[in-house]
């Protein structure tokens, strides 16, 4: 998708195994792109863990309860503390799209998001595109392969960690 400003249009995902790099699409869901920036810059994201590791379906993060490696029960349930109405679009869900999750209410998204490992199709129209991955998706696939429990969560939450997001 092109964009007509390239500034602070894509950000560095420094994780455990390495830097994914993403491009945002501010045309389709301008205010998923303002938030999931403005938390990066706060620093929400720094220590935060890929907590949602489905093989061949999604890597997920962005809860900061992921932050208490004891307490795996809250992981999956936290956000920011505000939610924002969706922004659904016609960007398809292939392989490397930047996704957010939300609960069942289509206008409940907030810091988690999602990271696309195989075209997904039947998530299209039901979930706000923001981005995609642009380089990294040997890194993407390094976190998709860390060993989960029964819950889809790393075992070694250490591996799947979000270290720092930078906003370029």
């Amino acid at each position: 998708m092109a964009t007509t400003n390239n500034i602070n249009n894509t950000a560095n995902i420094e994780t455990s195994q390495g830097t994914i790099k993403i491009q945002f699409f501010p045309e389709a869901a301008p205010n998923h792109v303002k938030n999931f920036q403005n938390l990066s810059k706060k620093g929400f994201y720094d220590g935060i863990v890929f907590h949602r590791l489905v093989k061949g379906f999604v890597i997920q993060a962005g809860d900061p309860n992921t932050k208490n490696d004891t307490n795996k029960e809250a992981w999956g349930t936290g956000g920011p503390g505000y939610t924002i109405n969706q922004e659904f679009n016609n960007i398809s869900h292939e392989r490397g799209i930047v996704s957010m999750a939300r609960t069942m209410d289509p206008n409940s998204a907030g810091s988690q998001f999602y990271i696309v490992l195989n075209d997904s199709k039947f998530l299209d129209n039901q979930y706000t595109v923001f981005g995609k991955v642009i380089e990294g998706m040997d890194v993407v696939d390094k976190i998709a392969s860390i060993t989960t429990n029964a819950m889809d969560q790393p075992n070694d939450p250490n591996l799947a960690r979000i270290n720092k997001i930078t906003i370029e």
